[in-house]
């Protein structure tokens, strides 16, 4: 007798990689050249990761040539923000729903921060954002084009058009937006752009910061002339070719990851009849997002319920080293009433509406055994 496989849907934090992706990764170890060597098998290496770049560009739809290639997302976070600091950026605006990285690394970055509010949906309020603009000295702004947690897309272009108009620039973090809808850096309007390879089915470790013209990217990391003088280091061959693999079949699989909105608002309407909230739900959003919460249901509860009916979820950001905290995000919302409680279910390129309605099953399970011992002790 066979056990049922276990059900994943937390591709918001990595996805299984993908064949495609795996495949160039064993071809790529089978290569002995450095990508900068002059002689054949260096030749046969560059290759790979000039083939690997032009596809990843073709994903954001930009040429080969603005892509560098960085160890993961935290990584292009970082360097987008760097470099503007070091091209002379005096402030940052970062939205109130940025990921860690961005936080984190606008703090260190020594110029002044301001933070960009969200409304009750989680989209960020562009009325404030040329107040934030004003004053002396250029600025750089952060907004992602879609929340980690909530799914929630945000009006990139339209904030492009203010950033543009006060001489700013903008850095957006597509790093969940990759691969679940179709980007495009120059509708966009961004400056420079972060993705990593693993949330698309690439190997983790990988990832890259796209640049356009307005940019400056500055070396942060030191030594060699790797890519192209943007970053030392010899490249992880590997690794880029497993990327560039999971950009082809990401941008080819688009269509069928729009359709999981059908099976994520079947769960959503469950969750709402049983007294849950789902969060973002009035803002266009990732199709295969889903932030809920029921008040009394501890998010960290939730997570370890579900995990004992073999069914994978988050309970917010998967970067925290595996603690559980009440979402930031929701709270920037203005629910800090539910930030204890939020729970994020994420699909991806594998995902089946069987994994949604096992996740639903589960989840209405634990709720119904929560509300049943809150009444026997009241």
């Amino acid at each position: 007798m066979t056990s049922k496989p276990a059900t994943y849907l937390d591709y918001n934090a990595t996805a299984p990689i993908r064949p495609e992706a795996r495949d160039a990764v064993l071809r790529a170890f089978e290569l002995a050249g450095n990508p900068s060597s002059v002689h054949a098998a260096g030749r046969a290496a560059r290759d790979v990761v000039e083939t690997a770049r032009k596809a990843v560009g073709e994903l954001v739809g930009v040429v080969a040539g603005s892509v560098t290639f960085v160890s993961g997302g935290t990584e292009a976070n970082v360097l987008a923000i760097d470099s503007a600091v070091a091209s002379g950026v005096k402030r940052i605006v970062v939205s109130a729903i940025e990921h860690d990285a961005v936080v984190e690394t606008a703090a260190a970055s020594g110029v002044s921060v301001s933070v960009l509010p969200v409304d009750a949906d989680g989209v960020a309020d562009l009325s404030k954002l040329s107040e934030l603009l004003a004053g002396e000295g250029r600025t750089l702004v952060c907004l992602m084009l879609a929340n980690n947690e909530t799914g929630v897309i945000q009006p990139v272009a339209q904030a492009s058009a203010i950033v543009r108009a006060a001489d700013g620039l903008l850095h957006v973090d597509a790093v969940q937006a990759a691969g679940k809808i179709a980007i495009d850096f120059s509708a966009l309007g961004a400056d420079t752009l972060a993705l990593s390879a693993h949330k698309i089915g690439g190997p983790q470790g990988v990832g890259a910061l796209v640049a356009g013209t307005r940019a400056n990217v500055v070396r942060r990391q030191h030594g060699g002339g790797q890519e192209r003088g943007r970053r030392a280091g010899t490249e992880n061959v590997a690794g880029i070719a497993g990327f560039g693999a999971a950009a082809v079949a990401a941008l080819r699989d688009l269509p069928q990851a729009a359709d999981q909105g059908i099976w994520r608002d079947a769960l959503a309407q469950r969750v709402k009849d049983a007294g849950g909230v789902v969060l973002g739900e009035g803002a266009a959003r990732l199709p295969q997002t889903l932030c809920l919460a029921a008040e009394g249901f501890a998010s960290q509860v939730q997570v370890m319920n579900l995990d004992l009916a073999e069914v994978m979820v988050s309970a917010g950001s998967a970067c925290s080293s595996g603690k559980v905290k009440a979402s930031r995000v929701v709270e920037a919302m203005g629910r800090s009433d539910l930030a204890p409680f939020a729970l994020r279910v994420s699909g991806g390129w594998a995902s089946t509406e069987a994994d949604w309605i096992v996740c639903g099953d589960a989840w209405l399970a634990a709720w119904k055994r929560i509300g049943a011992r809150r009444r026997e002790v009241a």
